[in-house]
This record gives C-alpha cells, structure tokens and sequence, in this order.
C-alpha cells in the first residue's frame, strides 16, 4: 500500500485501518495530513476488495486535537476560504463514500477532529474521550462542517451550547446526547472497533451503499420524499445478484456469499 508521511494505513481482510500519525502534536490536522486523508479515502473508495474503514489517531492522547493553529494563524480570507474546502472535501468524501467508515475515538477529537469523525458513519469512543468545537475561543467558527453535522446529530440547542460555549463533553455526556454511537474501556476500544468493521464488511456490499444513499440524501428531504427514495432504492435492489443470494442462503439455512453485484 502507498507509504504516507502523517498517516498510516493497514490492511485486514477486507478492514482498512486509518491512523493519522503526528502524536507529538496530538494528531492536529495540518493540510499536508489533510491532503494524506483525501488520498486514502479516495483509494478507499475506489478499492473493490475493502469494504470498510476504521479512521483512529496514534498514541493514547488524541483522535485529532483540532486543525494546526500554526498554519490557521497565518490564513487571510483566501487562504481560509482555500483550507474550508479541502476540509470540506474530506468530511464529504468519508460520508459519502459506498462503504462504512467507523471512527474510533481515542482522546481528544476537537475542531476538526470532531468534525471529522462526524462524517464517519458510526462513531465509538473510549471512555477517556474528549470531543468538542472550540473554534470560537480563537474568534472563528467551524470550517470543516461542524455547524451541520452537529446540529443534525445532536440537535439545534445543544450545538449551540457546544458551538457557543467551545466547550469539551466526556465520552458519556456524548454518547448520551447522540454524538457517538458506543463507549468503551481504551483497552478495547481497537478491539470493539476490528469487530464491528468486520461485521460490516461480511454484509452485502450493494446494500450496505443503498442504505447510505438511502439514509444521506433522505436527511436533506421531506419525510414523504424520502419514503419515495428509500422505495426506489428498495426496488432496484431486487434486480441484484447480492438480493438473489441473500434470500436463497436465508432459505436454505446457509451462509451467504455476497459478491457486490
């Protein structure tokens, strides 16, 4: 696989691990990394023989501890406008990509970080984490798309709280307001992680991207229109080699063996 300077992946099966390497600086997102990350998601995606990422950061400390102030600092209105849509671009290209993406959050994920393992599709914490968009404490507000994704996922009132406030939550006061999915230990965070993301990989490849589609465009639709979305997807499905498998294997009391046609 492509050797990065910030960001290493590794291959298990069909799992493709994610780990963003700048621990002495908490894994802070400086354009370079964010450049490495555009390059593995958009490999990722195209590479039919993987079928779900997990995205973590090294060390015990940090998942990212936020965008690199060094470089932040040095931005005018262009150059700001220029790091807001590489961030944004990354942040699209994980959630839309055909297959799942877990982020496993071992420490801080602030600014950034947050708002990165916001575009995950499932998001799972250790208990030690911390999350949160402190942009406003540095006069600015979220780039990457945190105003969005966290008003969606935790609603209008406590994004404000937490986008106002800059303040950091606990894993449990996330995982109690919807902003992860799952808590763990530290020590099985990795572990509950390789789990899930083989599960996910073993389901249908061509189902698992409908349900995305399906769950991603529907948000930004009416109730009804996205009924009638979900029935399109629901019916094209049908004309799949994976649909025909499924439902035989199902009968058959077998082990499916989907193929993602």
């Amino acid at each position: 696989m492509t050797e990065y300077k910030n960001v290493l992946t590794e291959k298990k099966d069909n799992v493709l691990i994610v780990t963003i390497q700048r621990e002495k600086a908490l894994n802070a997102l400086n354009d370079e990394t964010v450049a490495e990350l555009q390059q593995v998601f958009d490999a990722f995606s195209a590479d039919a023989d993987l079928r779900c990422a997990i995205l973590t950061g090294a060390g015990p400390k940090a998942f990212v501890a936020g965008a690199d102030i060094t470089e932040l600092s040095k931005l005018d209105v262009a150059g700001a406008v220029e790091t807001a849509a590489r961030g944004l671009k990354l942040a699209a290209t994980i959630q839309n990509s055909p297959k799942p993406v877990i982020a496993a959050i071992n420490g801080f994920a602030l600014g950034g970080g947050c708002e990165i393992a916001m575009a995950c599709d499932i998001r799972i914490a250790s208990e030690k984490a911390r999350l949160g968009q402190p942009e406003i404490n540095l006069g600015i507000i979220p780039g990457y798309g945190g105003t969005q994704r966290l008003s969606r996922l935790v609603g209008r009132g406590k994004a404000m709280q937490m986008i106002l406030g800059g303040d950091m939550i606990n894993a449990a006061e996330a995982y109690r307001v919807g902003l992860v999915d799952e808590i763990y230990p530290p020590e099985e965070l990795m572990d509950k992680a390789m789990e899930m993301a083989t599960a996910l990989a073993g389901k249908p490849p061509v189902a698992v991207t409908a349900t995305k589609k399906a769950i991603n465009d529907g948000l930004n639709m009416t109730l009804d229109d996205g009924c009638n979305l979900e029935k399109d997807i629901f019916s094209k499905l049908f004309a799949t080699d994976d649909q025909t498998e499924g439902m035989a294997a199902f009968m058959e009391r077998r082990k499916a063996n989907f193929t993602g046609k």
